[in-house]
């Protein structure tokens, strides 16, 4: 019995090496760690739960290709963000109104930067 749990006990911990040795989940588990540094620092034991779980569950199922898939997913959300943006503004831009076109060229100019911001990220 002792044998089983600690052969179980090497080979979860093989695969979870074997998982993290990925660049991009790496990433993550680091960024993850250092938000759950910060949240000790300020005793914020809710977030610190809360982010040791996330990093239990990067440990467990992260892969390169399913992040890269993720953040590819982020970016096309963003540009059709984007799109949709530069539709209000052409519309209020057609209707003529001073205040809805400074209102839309602001909500676009924020979508955009969203989407560079997505598509600079590693993941």
């Amino acid at each position: 019995m002792k044998f089983r749990f600690v052969l179980c006990l090497g080979l979860f911990s093989l695969s979870g090496f074997a998982q993290a040795a990925e660049p991009l989940c790496q990433q993550k588990e680091q960024a993850i760690q250092q938000q759950i540094d910060i949240a000790r620092q300020h005793d914020n034991q809710r977030r610190v739960t809360g982010l040791e779980r996330a990093l239990t569950e990067a440990r467990a199922g992260c892969t390169d290709a399913r992040l890269k898939a993720e953040h590819q997913e982020k970016i096309e959300k963003h540009k059709h963000e984007v799109a949709e943006r530069e539709r209000d503004l052409s519309e209020a831009r057609d209707k003529g109104d001073n205040e809805k076109i400074a209102k839309r060229e602001k909500k676009l100019a924020e979508a955009r930067e969203e989407l560079k911001q997505t598509e600079a990220a590693p993941y």
